[in-house]
């Protein structure tokens, strides 16, 4: 099963390593990771994919609780929640599959961010499912370079209290 968690932790230098050490020193893989300076400049967000069942999940909340500098972690699988992930992709192109590619990237709302000779970068953001099939449309292009973001993801609806605003 896949596992969305959302850790709030403080901002300092090391704790990015400190947790995906811990994780994978207990053999747990992270299918993805972002993390982000929050609203509060003292705080960021990591977000994180895992899969495993809910023994597994235990394990990694656990882990995590652990863990001084993080405040709080959330699993909003369960949630109702909106994700992304963002993707640079560059293809080859030549003057006669431009259209072409063009029309495909606008009907994933995707951008166009870099033209050249022989090639052109696009920007892409949407869930998962949406990233990978426009990586398929691209295969037959010949897809040169491809970079990707970990998965974001905010529950929808009211949020969750901040830390600040947990004490009152």
């Amino acid at each position: 099963m896949r596992h969305v968690l959302s850790a709030l932790v403080q901002n300092r230098p090391g704790v990015l390593a400190h947790v995906s050490n811990m994780l994978a020193s207990r053999g747990f893989n992270i299918d993805s990771l972002a993390v982000g300076e929050t609203e509060h400049h003292d705080l960021s967000r990591m977000t994180f994919v895992v899969h495993g069942d809910d023994n597994v999940l235990d394990q990694v909340r656990k882990q995590l609780d652990k863990i001084v500098t993080v405040v709080r972690v959330d699993d909003i699988s369960s949630e109702n929640f909106v994700e992304r992930d963002l993707m640079l992709i560059k293809v080859s192109s030549n003057s006669t599959q431009r259209a072409e590619i063009f029309q495909l990237t606008e009907s994933f709302r995707g951008r166009v961010v870099d033209i050249q000779h022989k090639n052109v970068m696009i920007e892409i953001s949407g869930t998962e499912g949406k990233v990978e099939a426009f990586i398929e449309l691209m295969r037959p292009y010949g897809i040169l370079e491809l970079a990707r973001t970990g998965r974001i993801a905010m529950v929808r609806g009211d949020a969750k209290p901040t830390v600040a605003e947990e004490g009152t």
